[in-house]
């Protein structure tokens, strides 16, 4: 396995460059969005290709890199179900996986420092953005923090991982790069509490300033959607009613991008054309499937919000496919408009 990890010293955050191989699939984990130039340098050297960026909740130190990594590079923008942000391509629940080509994470919500913490186990190690973190814990004073949801996360959840798991935090600001899950069983002083109740009069008591950046990240970090309406005044998009009219006629295709996951979880458009995302630049080159049918029907992408149907709409106008179009909102905006499903 390839892996990096990163650091930007103005905010303590780490991030995580994770693949299989050189030359294969990547994801990163927590992106700053001061180190985008870095990240896509060092994916180039590595001869790597991004697929996914997550975050493992809303942050208030800093801007997320999820909407400029998206918008450089077309990779899939990841975040929990219970995010604030106004839209990503993908949102994951507790028990989903976090799958790239020959890597795969397991999901755990890990609520109390935020509402919309997530972390993420791969193999050996779990990355525990702030819920846990290298002899402390998250703050629970903002952002929907709870500390008896937190005291819940760590010792019914993350603790009961294996002792020698890795731990890689999202923040240290110490030095510190790395731990184990018995480590911290041991040494954490915030963990050496022998009752939720003392948890909670514990974090209720630090008396933390807020984050310099607060004001600025939260914000921020809340509006990270692709524009869809500048896909939409190129013509290039119908709206969910619109799409319900299309169904079944000869000269429309329907491409479902979602992963299979999805697709179980929450139901298929009837007569749709299964072709995940991640696929799309060979479908759509010379002799690719996409490619061959968008010559003989209107291709209709559509997705789970409308993001990465978005971004496979440019992509096929500028292989020549003019007839690719999108359903503007994805399955969320079809479901509110009463569109068939199938499952």
């Amino acid at each position: 396995m390839l892996f990096r990890q990163l650091f930007d010293g103005a905010s303590g955050t780490y991030s995580y460059l994770i693949a299989s191989r050189k030359g294969a699939e990547a994801l990163i984990i927590d992106p700053v969005l001061e180190k985008v130039d870095r990240y896509i340098q060092l994916m180039e050297e590595l001869d790597l290709r991004l697929v996914k960026a997550v975050d493992t909740h809303l942050h208030a130190d800093h801007v997320t890199g999820l909407g400029a990594l998206r918008d450089r590079t077309r990779c899939i923008t990841v975040m929990g179900e219970n995010s604030k942000a106004d839209v990503v391509s993908m949102r994951l629940a507790d028990g989903d996986k976090l799958d790239i080509d020959g890597v795969s994470l397991d999901v755990i919500f890990t609520p109390g420092h935020t509402d919309d913490s997530y972390s993420f186990v791969l193999e050996d190690r779990v990355f525990t953005g702030d819920t846990l973190l290298i002899r402390g814990t998250g703050r629970t004073d903002f952002q929907n923090g709870d500390a008896r949801a937190q005291y819940d996360s760590i010792f019914n959840r993350l603790l009961k991982l294996p002792d020698d798991m890795l731990v890689y935090p999202a923040h240290d600001y110490k030095g510190d790069t790395v731990s184990t899950i018995g480590e911290e069983r041991r040494c954490n002083p915030r963990l050496q509490v022998k009752s939720v109740n003392e948890y909670v009069e514990l974090m209720a008591n630090l008396k933390l300033p807020n984050p310099k950046m607060m004001d600025v990240a939260v914000p921020a970090n809340m509006r990270i959607g692709l524009a869809q309406e500048l896909v939409a005044q190129k013509g290039w998009a119908v709206s969910a009613v619109e799409a319900i009219r299309l169904v079944g006629q000869r000269d429309v295709a329907l491409i479902d991008l979602r992963e299979p996951s999805e697709r179980e979880r929450h139901g298929a458009i009837p007569g749709a054309i299964h072709e995940p995302y991640p696929k799309l630049k060979d479908n759509l080159s010379s002799g690719g499937v996409l490619r061959a049918l968008g010559a003989e029907r209107r291709l209709l992408f559509f997705c789970a919000y409308g993001e990465r149907s978005a971004m496979a709409v440019q992509a096929a106008q500028e292989a020549g496919v003019k007839s690719a179009c999108h359903i503007q909102g994805g399955i969320a905006a079809w479901n509110a408009a009463g569109g068939p499903i199938e499952r």
